[in-house]
């Protein structure tokens, strides 16, 4: 019977070791070469939305502050909106070995305001962190705000951004991994929502 009992506590302390040492091995080869578990389409949602979303959720506060009752509502929706998409990016990203929150991200602060360009131009925002080259992905361009503050420029500027987000969540709805294509199309509605609440038009033919 002792034999019985030593031979067993054996094999479950083997299996705890294994385990063990399996997540570890795992752990170390996300902190040491970030292979991520998504595919490039995947990797390219994460890197451009958590780059887009944080900086208009930070801008929304500026806005609330100094823009028409229509901006101020519109802007209402976008930090309630992403404000609620940043949170569940985080878990996935976590689950699935994605750097997350991306590197680098730049908010919105008065000092940036007084940097933008008159013109709003994109601006490139590379991700610095390693990460695995078979799901590289382009630059994120992160569209920036005018360099003076205007309902009509900040409308303009969220109705681009929103539709990259939606564009963004498009394409992550058609992935081959279940559970991120699940939570992009349990948001393809409410991001259609906001894209109409901030002035954006549907393609006619876009369901053709």
């Amino acid at each position: 019977m002792k034999l019985n009992t030593l031979f067993v506590a054996a094999v479950l302390a083997s299996t705890t070791l294994s385990s063990c040492v399996f997540k570890t091995a795992d752990e170390r080869q996300l902190k040491y070469t970030h292979t991520s578990l998504v595919d490039g389409d995947a990797y390219a949602f994460f890197r451009q939305v958590g780059t887009i979303v944080p900086y208009e959720v930070s801008y929304t506060k500026h806005v609330e502050t100094v823009g028409s009752a229509k901006a101020k509502e519109v802007a209402g929706k976008v930090a309630q909106v992403f404000g609620e998409i940043l949170p569940q990016m985080d878990s996935l990203a976590t689950k699935f070995h994605v750097d997350f929150p991306i590197r680098g991200v730049e908010l919105y602060s008065t000092e940036t305001a007084t940097a933008a360009t008159p013109a709003a131009a994109p601006v490139a925002v590379v991700d610095t962190a390693a990460h695995d080259s078979a799901v590289d992905a382009e630059p994120v361009v992160l569209a920036k705000h005018a360099d003076v503050y205007s309902d009509d420029a900040y409308l303009h500027h969220i109705q681009h951004q929103v539709a990259v987000v939606k564009e963004q969540f498009r394409r992550l709805s058609r992935n081959t991994n279940k559970e991120l294509r699940d939570f992009a199309q349990g948001k393809a509605e409410t991001i259609a929502e906001l894209y109409t609440a901030v002035g954006g038009k549907e393609d006619a033919h876009a369901h053709h």
